[in-house]
C-alpha cells in the first residue's frame, strides 16, 4: 500500500508538471523574448492603466516571502547571485527575489501535497514523515538544481556556437565592416543564446555604450572560456592597435582545440559512465540467461 501511494504521488506530480509546462510554455517563451528587450528599455512605456496595475498577485506574494527569506539568512541566499545566476540561466523577467520566493512556496507546497496524498491513501506516519522532509528538500532544491542545468547547457552550447561566430566576425570585417557593425551582422544572423547575448550587445551600443562596456557586460553575462577569451583578446586588440582580423583568427584556432579537447575529455569519460550500467543493469541479466540453463541441468541432475 505505501508503495502504491508513493508511485501514485510521482505519477501526480509528474503530470501536474508535464500539463502546467504544455500549458505556460508558449506564454512563457514569447514573454522571455519580450522581457529580454523590456529589461534594455526597448518596449513602450505602458498605459497609465497598466502601471497601476503592479506585478501579478503570485508574483508579488513570491518576491515579498523572497525578500522575508533573503533578509532572514543574508549569509546563504543573496539577491545579486540569484541575479547572477538567472542572468546565465537566460532568465530576464524573474525578479531573484520572486525566484528565491518561489523556492520557498516550493518547499512548503510540495510536503504538503505530501501529507494530503499520503492520509488519503492511509499511509502509515513514519513514511509521512519521511515524505515531507524529502518533499521540503525536494521543493526548495529542484528549482536551484533546475536553474543551474539550464545556465551549464546556456554555457556550453554558447561554447559550442563560438568558433562559427568568429569565422562570421572573420569574413565580415575584412570585408570592410567595422566591429560594431561585424557585432551587429552576426546578431541578425547566429540563432541561439549566443545570437540573444550578440542583440543584446547591439543594443547596448544603440543606447550609448562603447564597444567595450557592451562586450564587459556579455562577458559578465556569460562567464564561460570561450567568451573571456574573445572579450579580452577583442579589448587588448582595440588597446594595443592590433589587427582585429589576425586576432580573430588566432582565437578560432583556440576555441576549436578547445572544444576538441572537450570533446575528447568526454569520450575518455564514457567508459567510467557505461561501467554502473553494465554491472548492475547488462550483466546480470546476461549472467541470468546464460548461467540459468546450466544451473537448472545441474540442480535437476543432484
Amino acid at each position: 500500500m505505501t508503495l502504491i501511494a508513493l508511485g501514485a504521488l510521482v505519477l501526480f506530480g509528474l503530470g501536474v508538471a508535464l500539463t502546467l509546462r504544455a500549458l505556460l510554455l508558449p506564454r512563457l517563451e514569447a514573454a522571455d523574448r519580450i522581457g529580454q528587450v523590456q529589461v534594455y528599455g526597448y518596449v513602450a512605456a505602458p498605459a497609465p492603466d497598466e502601471r497601476a496595475e503592479g506585478p501579478s498577485g503570485i508574483r508579488a506574494l513570491a518576491a515579498g516571502l523572497g525578500a522575508a527569506v533573503v533578509k532572514r539568512y543574508p549569509a546563504r541566499l543573496s539577491e545579486d547571485d540569484a541575479r547572477r545566476r538567472l542572468t546565465a540561466a537566460g532568465i530576464y523577467t524573474v525578479p531573484p527575489l520572486a525566484f528565491i520566493g518561489a523556492r520557498a512556496i516550493a518547499a512548503v507546497a510540495t510536503p504538503a501535497m505530501i501529507l494530503f496524498l499520503g492520509s488519503t491513501f492511509g499511509a502509515a506516519l513514519a513514511v509521512l514523515l519521511c515524505a515531507t522532509v524529502i518533499g521540503v528538500l525536494l521543493g526548495w532544491r529542484v528549482p536551484d538544481i533546475a536553474l543551474e542545468r539550464r545556465a551549464k547547457a546556456r554555457l556550453i552550447e554558447i561554447d559550442r556556437d563560438m568558433p562559427e561566430l568568429v569565422d562570421l566576425l572573420i569574413v565580415t570585417i575584412e570585408a570592410g565592416v567595422g566591429f560594431s557593425g561585424a557585432l551587429q551582422l552576426a546578431g541578425g544572423r547566429v540563432t541561439g543564446p549566443l545570437g540573444d547575448e550578440l542583440r543584446l550587445a547591439s543594443q547596448e551600443q544603440r543606447m550609448g555604450l562603447s564597444t567595450g562596456e557592451s562586450l564587459a557586460n556579455m562577458m559578465g553575462r556569460v562567464d564561460s572560456p570561450s567568451m573571456r577569451s574573445f572579450v579580452r583578446s577583442i579589448l587588448q586588440g582595440e588597446q594595443l592597435g592590433v589587427s582585429i582580423g589576425q586576432i580573430l583568427r588566432n582565437l578560432a584556432s583556440e576555441m576549436r582545440k578547445r572544444r576538441r579537447a572537450a570533446a575528447e575529455e568526454k569520450a575518455q569519460k564514457a567508459p567510467i559512465k557505461m561501467l554502473f550500467p553494465l554491472v548492475f543493469l547488462i550483466f546480470p541479466s546476461l549472467f541470468i540467461i546464460l548461467l540459468y540453463p546450466a544451473l537448472s541441468e545441474i540442480g535437476g541432475a543432484l
